[in-house]
């Protein structure tokens, strides 16, 4: 089993699937979402109470995400952001 330090590392072996599905994103016009609000949204609504992830389960979840929770969560951070 692949074991990290920090959730940095684990961010960083993840990369090339959040480029993926970001590019995947891009292409199906969802504009406002950034790498790191698919990474700080599964964080928040899929391996907050997860036990055991496998970096397989990790992926998958990367590749899977709902995408319409998604814009959601990237339109609430940006009207957030807004109002900084």
């Amino acid at each position: 089993m692949i074991e990290f330090n920090s959730i940095e590392e684990l961010k960083k072996r993840t990369t090339p699937a959040l480029i993926a599905k970001l590019n995947e994103l891009k292409a199906k016009n969802y504009n406002l979402i950034s790498i790191d609000d698919i990474w700080n949204f599964l964080i928040k609504n899929k391996w907050q109470k997860a036990i055991d992830l496998t970096l397989y389960d990790i992926i998958n979840d990367i590749m899977n995400v709902n995408e319409e929770e998604l814009e959601e969560y990237g339109i609430r951070r940006s009207e957030q952001n807004d109002k900084s």
